[in-house]
């Protein structure tokens, strides 16, 4: 079974078809966060501390680490994003103990990711593009790191999920010929929003099967898309990854900080007989038993993790997520 390897300074968190769904925390990232975004370039790294600490705490297994601020005073990216990236890895490896995901479209920043990061972090990300798999496949061999494979090339995002699983194929192919393993690329077949697009939840379940079958790749995607422009989120996400789940998806970006979300996942564990004994469900109730009572689910995490609601077995110098 495919397996792909990723690691902290102390902690090792497997992506397999057989292993429980690795949830990567998405918050630490500026996009859309204008206020981030002005705390950055400020050098107030505050809502970061808080944001590796809590998604922990609510059972991220690998934090995404995104630093593609475009600073005001200066708004080139290849100048200003690889120092912060550097020192949003340094300050986010000081807080928690999970192995990171170097995030970042410039070649520059993902390389000062990956020489502040200790361990075995995951890249985000190569596509199909030609200059692209040029710049980054490279850096992947170098580091001996995985890297997530976004399925659109220099035509763009196809509609077709034909198309797309021809994409990625190609990134397949072409790491290959870097001596890049299949279990070191990670699938993002590109979740396309429901809303506007009704076969979309059909055609990714479809993909992840063909991803898994044929070119036998542990998958991930951008867990909200698939409700992006509808009412209650939340809920059509929830329902969304017991699906996935179901269809061979073995990862997800994703906000942790959702209790219905992540209740969702622990149940699809549970079903999927990722989790031998219930032992993780049974840790979890607990959570939701104090949140009933009144905790936030960040506060009902932390008293959680006392009992291993983050998953690993102790022992040893690695633990395992």
């Amino acid at each position: 079974m495919t397996r792909t390897v990723l690691e902290s300074a102390s902690k090792t968190v497997t992506i397999g078809f057989d292993e429980p769904f690795c949830v990567i925390g998405e918050r630490i990232n500026p996009t859309g966060r204008k206020k981030l975004a002005a705390e950055l370039e400020a050098g107030d790294f505050s809502t970061v501390e808080r944001d590796a600490l809590e998604q922990v705490a609510c059972g991220a297994m690998v934090l995404d680490v995104n630093a593609g601020v475009v600073y005001n005073t200066n708004p080139d990216p290849n100048i200003t994003e690889p120092p912060l990236m550097r020192r949003m890895i340094d300050l986010v490896q000081q807080l928690v103990d999970v192995p990171l995901c170097i995030d970042s479209s410039v070649p520059g920043a993902l390389q000062a990711g990956l020489e502040a990061v200790s361990g075995r972090p995951l890249v985000n990300s190569v596509t199909g593009e030609e200059d692209r798999l040029e710049l980054v496949l490279p850096l992947i061999k170098k580091f001996n790191v995985p890297v997530v494979a976004i399925s659109n090339d220099d035509t763009g995002i196809s509609e077709d999920p034909d198309i797309r699983f021809d994409v990625a194929r190609k990134i397949v192919e072409r790491a290959a010929d870097f001596g890049i393993p299949a279990c070191d690329i990670v699938v993002d077949p590109l979740v396309m929003p429901v809303g506007a697009m009704a076969t979309a939840g059909r055609q990714v379940f479809a993909l992840v099967r063909r991803l898994r079958d044929e070119l036998g790749v542990n998958t991930t995607c951008g867990a909200s898309n698939i409700s992006f422009g509808l009412p209650h989120r939340h809920g059509v996400n929830a329902a969304f990854l017991p699906m996935a789940i179901g269809a061979g998806m073995t990862s997800a970006i994703m906000n942790p900080v959702r209790l219905v979300e992540m209740e969702s996942i622990r149940a699809a564990n549970l079903l999927m007989n990722h989790d031998p004994n219930g032992g993780e469900w049974i840790r979890f109730s607990r959570v939701l038993e104090a949140v009933a009572q009144g905790a936030s689910f960040a506060e009902a995490g932390k008293a959680a993790m006392a009992t291993g609601i983050s998953g690993g077995r102790r022992g040893g110098r690695r633990s395992r997520s």
